[in-house]
């Protein structure tokens, strides 16, 4: 692994596609711009005093539009100072390593119960539209049953259509979201039953979802969706913890997803961080989906055949302490970033 950069609680990696740059983002409300391997001292946005600062809360992801070279739009996701779940959307300024914070519209604001169990990432799927992943509300044993609550957004995949607002919001509806239509859903659910997605991504050369789930305190769990069991999918959050039953609930198994990995609470491990499908110039990486678990800091990867994982993989590289997420560049290659500072590139193995 190659050292990028040290930064303030780095917590997410992400680029615009077809831009050289690489964007930082530190949890405390800052997101860092790398040229050519150095960090400009301005950084690209700066809204630290509006972000709570909990342990699981802060700036949690970047997204950016999939033509951000010509819009200039890209689109944060974080738990607001009362720890409220939010997406806002901002424009480049004049100056093209700065976001203008003047140009701030706010997409979503989702209530929170409890400080925990925000999820927070924000990724554009292959078909243009804007998914966050969102916790189950938090406490423990999702206490309010949430997640299989087709009436609310938390424990879901909300999938949105932040370009085009309509009947009163701030976004549009997919036409083509599970739940449109249906009484006593929320249109924006794109699948349901998780407890906290913290990392998820979706391929790039076979649109396959992938899920690093937090378990409750016996089972990590990751998930491999294909793009037809994508839209309604149950993860099955909280009968299910990973492949073990965690309740007695009653609920809908018709489109249950059952974990295509597991790994039990042992030892060092405390949660997974789910990662990407490798697709980057390293040939004995490509279409290995790597992954970790936060306090153990080992890199780790699988590979899918025939809809089972064929192939486990611990990398003999650095420990990396305080793992909070993987993240990708234009290019596809693949960084990790550690709370404690450093944010690493994947160069070999």
């Amino acid at each position: 692994m190659i050292e990028v950069g040290r930064f303030d609680q780095p917590i997410y990696v992400a680029a615009p596609s077809g831009d050289p740059r690489l964007f930082v983002v530190e949890k405390g409300g800052r997101i860092k711009v790398l040229v050519e391997g150095k960090t400009l001292q301005t950084p690209f946005l700066n809204f630290a005093g509006n972000v709570s600062s909990g342990s699981e809360q802060g700036l949690f992801s970047i997204a950016f539009a999939p033509d951000y070279a010509s819009s200039g739009l890209a689109y944060v996701s974080y738990t607001d100072r009362g720890g409220d779940s939010l997406v806002d959307e901002y424009r480049v300024s004049s100056d093209p390593n700065r976001l203008d914070p003047k140009s701030r519209r706010q997409i979503l604001f989702v209530k929170q119960p409890f400080a925990n169990h925000n999820g927070g990432l924000i990724l554009f799927d292959p078909s243009g539209m804007l998914v966050l992943g969102l916790g189950d509300g938090g406490s423990g044993g999702d206490p309010g049953n949430r997640a299989q609550n087709l009436g609310e957004l938390l424990g879901k995949f909300v999938r949105i259509d932040p370009r085009r607002p309509s009947s009163g919001i701030a976004y549009g509806i997919p036409s083509d979201n599970p739940f449109v239509g249906r009484s006593g859903a929320r249109a924006e659910i794109w699948a349901y039953g998780l407890r906290n997605p913290w990392r998820f991504s979706f391929d790039s050369a076979t649109r396959n979802l992938w899920v690093g789930d937090v378990g409750q305190n016996r089972v990590e769990e990751i998930n491999y969706v294909p793009p037809p069991a994508q839209p309604g999918a149950n993860f099955g959050w909280r009968k299910y913890e990973g492949d073990q039953l965690f309740t007695d609930d009653r609920i809908d198994e018709s489109k249950l997803v059952r974990p295509i990995h597991t790994y039990a609470l042992a030892g060092s491990a405390c949660a997974v961080t789910g990662g990407s499908v490798y697709r980057g110039e390293v040939k004995s990486l490509r279409g290995l989906y790597i992954y970790a678990d936060v306090c153990e800091g080992k890199i780790k990867g699988l590979r899918v055949r025939g809809g089972a994982a064929v192939e486990h993989t611990v990398f003999d590289l650095p420990m990396v302490p305080n793992l909070a997420s993987f993240g990708e560049d234009s290019t596809g290659e693949l960084y990790v970033a550690s709370l404690s500072g450093p944010v690493y590139r994947i160069a070999k193995v």
